[in-house]
């Protein structure tokens, strides 16, 4: 396995995980869920290619854990970046400043850095703030599809995780 340039922050609700099929305790805590179709593979893809992948998330952390580990995919991440341990929410710069210094990356290593999400508002805005690759993982229904603004613009639209893997690649060749 080669070790690619290219460094992949993924969300987890409804870009990895279908937020539908959460099934919480009574403190809210994700107990299990299943996987938005064809993330599972992407994600074991991604990584057997060599990508770091970085969770950046908003939630609690006993939540992610529980989702990645019940569906086989926690150790695929380098970092899980939680809001409830950072205490700040995407798109707060802090979120991508501890997803970057949690796998050493500095200011100079933005540009390599792609941010796949499905929130406009949240993820798209963060990395764009950040000058991150956005990519928007437009799945779910349950989440506005248009830009309410310039900074809710992505690079990239995708409609299924396994598109990512064909544009990871050619983000990577351009590197």
């Amino acid at each position: 396995m080669d070790c690619k340039k290219l460094v992949i922050f993924l969300d987890s609700g409804d870009t990895l995980i279908d937020e539908s099929t959460e099934v919480r305790d009574k403190a809210g805590i994700v107990q299990r869920a299943q996987m938005v179709p064809g993330a599972y593979k992407t994600v074991r893809t991604l990584a057997e290619r060599g990508y770091t992948l970085v969770l950046v998330a908003d939630g609690e952390f006993l939540s992610f854990q529980h989702s990645l580990t019940q569906n086989g995919m926690y150790q695929y991440f380098s970092a899980l970046i939680v809001s409830e341990i950072i205490r700040a929410r995407k798109p707060d710069p802090r979120m991508f400043q501890a997803a970057m210094g949690a796998v050493n990356l500095g200011d100079h290593d933005r540009g390599r850095i792609v941010m796949v999400g499905n929130n406009l508002s949240r993820d798209i805005r963060g990395a764009n703030q950040m000058g991150f690759t956005s990519v928007f993982l437009d799945w779910s229904p349950r989440y506005p599809k248009e830009p309410a603004n310039e900074l809710e613009k992505p690079n990239y639209v995708l409609h299924t995780p396994p598109d990512l893997l064909a544009l990871a690649d050619r983000l990577e060749r351009k590197l």
